[in-house]
């Protein structure tokens, strides 16, 4: 049985529940989750849809590009989620934002054509200049 993980804003304004198991977890490093999160880079790890649940009050959701909306806490910033248009049925959601962050584990990184120059991240996970489609690249 899949443990249920939970998690929240800084404040605990917005708290979420997530019930089954994770899609994928990824390090991103485009600069839209740059700009949105003020941090080099931000994991996610996606869920289906259906399994996640606000259990106290929901994010507020701002339209980031013209395929995706992203939900943060209105009171404290914190960002909490991605949703792309193209796949309402997954839900990412920032794993520093979970209560315990260690429960997911990240298996690659996207986008790194825009990674920050002198991030080194020491990891041996597959990179992606930009989608998992388009191939991978040596770790750097």
């Amino acid at each position: 049985m899949i443990q249920a993980l939970e998690g929240g804003c800084l404040c605990g304004r917005v708290r979420y529940r997530a019930n089954g198991a994770t899609i994928h977890v990824n390090h991103c490093h485009c600069e839209m989750c740059r700009r949105g999160s003020g941090a080099p880079v931000v994991t996610w790890a996606t869920f289906k849809t259906s399994d996640v649940a606000f259990v106290k009050e929901p994010p507020t959701f701002y339209r980031s590009s013209a395929k995706a909306v992203r939900g943060f806490c209105s009171t404290c910033g914190s960002a909490l989620t991605w949703q792309g248009d193209a796949s309402p049925e997954e839900i990412d959601i920032t794993a520093g934002s979970l209560d315990r962050p260690d429960a997911v584990q990240p298996a690659d990184h996207i986008w790194t054509a825009s990674q920050i120059a002198w991030l080194h991240m020491a990891d041996d996970l597959p990179r992606y200049p930009r989608q998992r489609s388009e191939g991978t690249t040596k770790p750097t």
